[in-house]
């Protein structure tokens, strides 16, 4: 029972560094006054759920009788850029849908006995999370998690068709890319990729179409200069490899394009 519980708060903390979420407040909620279950199984539950969170590493408080009427659960919320905190992740003893169910199984000693039911609930309710996620990075996604990877910018009219070769190689390699066709000053495609926290901005003109390669500018006004072509694709793909949260603090990006 401890086994299995502290494999899935383990997950979900993976779940959570993934995505940038490296602080956050763990409770074990207790037995509420309106509870169904015998005493003995809620306590064997609450201790076991403290011990997998012994087990994690959670540095955790007691929730008294913030269980819910089915039994105990370890919630874990989030805390975002703020350090304001959500709750999100919930992992929760059920002694009622066993019964309801009437699920068995044979013990050692041959006689049926009644399992207790993990619920494991990753992201809370999907809605809230993205708010929350929304939230913490303010809109400036992690590039793997950004709606929109790159935008390319033709200085005119006449290197459209180059432009267009730069974005069918990106999204060839698995990049959103767009092509910023708008008849408007470069600056202003710049300053309005930038509001919209697009993490990466190629401007292409006449030297760029001659010699493949593209002028590239990081979120936040970093001019990381002229790249090749296949430097830009070979370093973005590096970048967006998936996410593994390491054991120290996670990391907010999974990597970066520099010079």
């Amino acid at each position: 029972m401890v086994g299995e519980v502290s494999r899935a708060v383990n997950f979900s903390v993976f779940f959570l560094r993934a995505f940038g979420f490296d602080t956050y407040e763990a409770y074990v909620a207790t037995r509420p006054e309106k509870a169904i279950g015998e005493l003995s199984l809620w306590n064997d539950a609450t201790e076991a759920l403290r011990r997998a969170a012994d087990q994690a590493g959670l540095q955790y408080q007691i929730d008294e009788g913030g269980g819910a009427f089915y039994g105990p659960k370890i919630d874990l919320r989030v805390k975002d850029a703020l350090g304001r905190p959500w709750q999100c992740t919930t992992v929760q003893f059920d002694f009622n849908l066993p019964e309801r169910f009437n699920v068995t199984y044979v013990g050692e000693d041959n006689r049926p006995h009644r399992p207790f039911m993990v619920h494991r609930a990753l992201l809370g309710s999907l809605e809230r999370f993205f708010g929350v996620l929304i939230e913490h990075y303010a809109g400036a996604f992690p590039t793997w998690l950004a709606p929109l990877q790159v935008r390319v910018l033709p200085v005119a009219d006449r290197f459209q068709p180059y432009a267009h070769q730069v974005s069918d190689r990106l999204r060839a390699a698995g990049v959103r890319v767009e092509v910023d066709l708008r008849n408007e000053k470069v600056g202003y495609k710049i300053r309005d990729a930038e509001v919209q926290k697009i993490p990466y901005i190629l401007v292409v003109g006449d030297k760029e179409a001659r010699i493949d390669t593209v002028s590239v500018r990081k979120r936040g006004g970093k001019d990381l200069g002229v790249m090749a072509i296949s430097e830009f694709v070979g370093a973005i793909r590096e970048e967006l490899k998936p996410v593994l949260p390491v054991t120290g603090p996670a990391q907010s990006e999974g990597g970066s394009i520099h010079q």
